[in-house]
């Protein structure tokens, strides 16, 4: 592998397809390589379906060995190797490169055993989110993490991007649900990192390091989650607002009185319309919509409904009613967990950004999109996790005009640089991909990126382990002029390729 500087990529040595099958079908199976290119083609792209590149080969490895035989032989071949889930990532974070071999783990979809008494659940990366709850209801229990995609997205997924959901403000983001992890590292040795028997390790905490890593620090082949107990009741409390500006404090004030809510959702005008039209959630239509779960015993969700309702008044909250029974709660976050795909159906195409932002800054933040939408004369729909800070603007254009996307782009980067620039940072769930490549460039220097580097060469020495994702070489950076780079800076010789 070599990196050219003025390109900002990376250069791998090209590779003949019928030799490497060859080579990998006595280590995978025939039946396990698809090399076509109408088998391809489903792999090109993730979510972020504006970038797009076809794998040369797709595996799916059925066992761990497998998954440790193509890793070393990747690195022995110097052919990049990219680890994919369920492809629901929004940041291009499984995007193909040149010459790269995508290994699928879409096989390792086994629930390996639940155990009610340690309240874990063990599992392979191709698990479903939302299978993990439904295997571990009967006990009780259930895993607390649920993204909007949950229905389709993957554990191993989850855990490469640390990602959250409508719950995380309560139960925190995924770093804060696994207990354990088994990786395989960029020599092809399998580590085991934490376990069930303890919540916690001394020493360096590596099980925090792989949570956001996105496949560039291993393939993930195991997990053991914390599954938690199911409250005795829950309720969620609508509140609809004139003003978003009353909705964010409202959050600011929630969020301060010393409640914390299961879950604390906010949506703008548009957003609500285009969820109310595809949900029929009965969505009164404000600017801003806030949902608001508290759970626990009924009498402690009583005193803190009271509180709650007071606050929302006091912040001129118009509309204020709570969920009668289990049916209307689903419903109403049926709403909300929608709203990315209701979106759809009013523009031709949106791009889905993720930023993150203290809480007291939120109504300044909403008011600097609104400039930036007039300014860019493109429409944009806020959903985002309020309770934590975490924005979701959906900016919404037209792939076939010619510009738009560049538009749609160039709005997305101005949205990170001021969540960066008011204490936030530009990801909060969605990860980093090669989508936010740029802005990462504006919240960290020189010496940061080069630590991160430091990093991946201690477990991915060969840099085979989705290269270009993620972590932007100091090079780039140079050239946006975010930073001033000199080879002598750098902490580590190795990393001069970077």
């Amino acid at each position: 592998m070599s990196f050219d500087p003025a390109t900002g990529e990376f250069d791998y040595p090209e590779w003949e397809l019928q030799p490497v099958l060859a080579d990998l079908e006595p280590l995978i199976g025939a039946d396990n390589l698809l090399h076509r290119p109408s088998e391809l083609i489903p792999y090109e792209c993730d979510g972020l379906s504006a970038y797009r590149k076809t794998p040369k080969l797709v595996a799916l490895p059925e066992t761990v060995a497998q998954c440790q035989a193509l890793v070393r032989y990747c690195r022995e071949h110097d052919i990049p190797l990219i680890a994919r889930g369920a492809g629901t990532g929004l940041a291009g974070g499984v995007l193909p490169v040149e010459q790269a071999i995508v290994m699928s783990l879409a096989r390792f979809n086994r629930i390996r055993r639940i155990d009610p008494l340690q309240r874990i659940a063990v599992v392979e990366p191709g698990v479903r989110n939302l299978a993990v709850t439904e295997a571990a209801a009967e006990h009780g229990l259930y895993y607390a993490p649920d993204p909007s995609s949950q229905i389709a997205c993957s554990i191993g997924g989850n855990v490469a991007e640390n990602s959250g959901g409508v719950h995380s403000l309560k139960y925190g983001l995924t770093v804060n649900n696994v207990q354990g992890l088994k990786i395989i590292d960029g020599d092809g040795e399998l580590l085991e990192i934490g376990g069930g028997e303890c919540l916690d390790a001394p020493g360096y905490d590596l099980l925090a390091l792989m949570h956001g890593s996105e496949g560039l620090l291993g393939v993930i082949v195991e997990i053991t989650l914390k599954l938690t107990p199911k409250p005795q009741a829950a309720q969620v409390l609508l509140a609809a607002f004139d003003d978003l500006a009353d909705a964010g404090r409202a959050v600011r004030d929630i969020i301060s009185s010393g409640i914390i809510p299961a879950g604390l959702e906010m949506m703008d005008r548009l957003a609500i319309q285009a969820a109310e039209d595809f949900v029929h959630a009965d969505y009164p239509l404000a600017e801003a919509l806030l949902l608001c779960e508290l759970d626990g015993s009924e009498a402690e969700i009583a005193a803190q409904m009271a509180r709650v309702r007071e606050i929302l008044e006091h912040c001129n909250a118009h509309s204020v009613r709570v969920s009668r029974d289990d049916a209307e709660r689903a419903l109403l976050w049926a709403g909300r967990k929608a709203a990315f795909p209701a979106v759809g159906r009013i523009s031709p195409d949106y791009y889905c950004m993720d930023g993150t932002i203290p809480r007291h800054a939120l109504p300044e933040v909403l008011q600097r999109i609104s400039r930036f939408s007039e300014r860019y004369g493109l429409r944009v729909a806020n959903v985002f996790h309020a309770g934590d800070g975490n924005l979701h603007p959906l900016i919404l254009y037209d792939a076939n005009l010619d510009g738009d996307l560049e538009k749609a782009e160039a709005f997305g980067s101005d949205i990170l640089e001021l969540c960066v620039d008011m204490g936030g940072t530009i990801t909060g769930e969605h990860g980093v991909g090669v989508e936010k490549l740029g802005p990462m460039c504006h919240q960290f220097h020189g010496h940061e990126l080069a630590q991160f580097y430091r990093i991946k060469a201690e477990l991915d020495p060969a840099g085979i382990l989705n290269p270009g994702k993620a972590i932007p070489s100091l090079h780039r950076c140079a050239e946006l002029g975010a930073m001033h780079v000199h080879h002598g800076q750098l902490p580590h010789p190795e990393l001069e390729r970077f």
